[in-house]
């Protein structure tokens, strides 16, 4: 069991809120993981797991010409991931991953290249939080998918944790 995973549950749960997730390169790792911890169903409402482009438009309701300008590897499409779950989820807070997990460079991104968005619930007199964050994480299939749950976890953990 991930300890990132686990810490993400407590934390979530001790603030009542829910968390979603709408992933792509990880396949349903990324929801995986936070259910193998006991006490998940408290906290994560469930996902989206838009593999290919269409699913992206279909699924999460990113529009088109967003994908054919920016590319599914992308911060816009991350963050459009991430608006486009939370809207149908009405989860607090939201992750969205999509980049390239290899062996092979994807529309000109190279294997490793990984965007991670977290959104989160609107705080009285202030927008939305969204936070969109770059990675280029080295290794095969499976350390690139595992580097990037751990970084979304690591950015809501900093996100959502209380100051």
């Amino acid at each position: 069991m991930s300890e990132l995973a686990s810490k993400v549950i407590r934390t979530l749960t001790e603030r009542s809120l829910s968390l979603a997730a709408a992933e792509s390169l990880t396949g349903g790792l990324l929801g995986a993981t936070l259910t193998d911890v006991p006490g998940a169903s408290q906290v994560y409402v469930g996902g989206t797991i838009a593999y290919a482009t269409p699913m992206k438009t279909a699924l999460l309701g990113i529009d088109p010409h967003v994908i054919a300008q920016h590319t599914v590897v992308s911060e816009q499409v991350a963050l459009e991931m991430a608006i486009g779950l939370q809207q149908r989820t009405g989860a607090d807070w939201v992750i969205a991953v999509t980049g390239v997990a290899g062996p092979d460079p994807q529309q000109g991104h190279a294997p490793g290249e990984v965007w991670v968005c977290v959104a989160g619930p609107r705080v009285p007199n202030t927008p939305q939080f969204q936070q969109t964050e770059r990675f280029q994480f080295e290794g095969d299939r499976d350390a690139v998918r595992r580097q990037t749950i751990d970084a979304a976890f690591g950015m809501l953990l900093r996100a959502a944790s209380p100051v």
